[in-house]
């Protein structure tokens, strides 16, 4: 899949914790990305990062402005839309959210075989194990194998249904630097043979460095 144009216009996001109280995290953002490119978002906890995130995700709703994901104007998409837009990004999170009762083949199955037969997926799941280098490790379980590993499988599971953008949430946030590193290594060279776009929010400048471009976040705007 080609990836996609991500493009934010006057967006904002607030949040009501409290009765009477009001937290802005994002406050008229505007943003346009590149189709295959890597774009960090650094700044630090709570400039918005994780939030702009969710909103391309449509995994929440913006109060205000416009998002673009491709050919989808999100703020337009009815709630069966956005479940079936989901389906056609990946997510990768600072925890890995594997399945610890199942095989880590199964863990990369898992979002499509409710609705696609396992003779289907299974085969699927397992070239993108080896695409990711686990090769041999499908019928495993989660808990044999490192957090470097463990991440490989999230990331294998977000490719499954082959997404034009990834969102990436800290996806080094609980490895070593060297793990760490061969993490970013491995996005990037999917992004190459793949085309898709990624969106990755990072506190790691090391990580940041290596992407096509920063954008920095703070108290919910884009700053610099």
């Amino acid at each position: 899949m080609t990836g996609f144009a991500v493009r934010l216009d006057e967006v904002s996001k607030r949040y009501r914790p409290a009765p009477g109280q009001v937290v802005t995290a994002l406050d008229r953002v505007s943003l346009s990305v590149e189709a295959g490119s890597v774009v960090a978002l650094v700044g630090p906890s709570g400039s918005g990062k994780s939030t702009l995130l969710h909103l391309v995700g449509a995994m929440d709703t913006a109060d205000e402005g416009r998002i673009r994901v491709g050919e989808r104007e999100l703020t337009e998409l009815s709630r069966r839309d956005q479940t079936a837009y989901r389906r056609t990004i990946g997510f990768v999170f600072q925890r890995f959210h594997l399945l610890p009762a199942l095989t880590v083949v199964d863990n990369v199955a898992a979002p499509l075989l409710p609705r696609r037969g396992a003779a289907d997926v299974v085969p699927r799941a397992r070239a993108l194990l080896d695409a990711v280098g686990l090769d041999g490790k499908g019928d495993v379980l989660p808990s044999r194998l490192s957090g470097g590993e463990q991440q490989r499988v999230a990331i294998a599971r977000a490719l499954l249904s082959d997404p034009g953008l990834v969102l990436a949430d800290e996806p080094t946030g609980n490895l070593d630097s060297a793990t760490g590193a061969a993490i970013v290594d491995l996005l990037l060279r999917l992004r190459k043979e793949r085309g898709m776009t990624i969106l990755v929010a990072t506190h790691d400048r090391s990580v940041a460095e290596r992407c096509d471009r920063i954008v920095r976040l703070a108290d919910g705007r884009t700053v610099g």
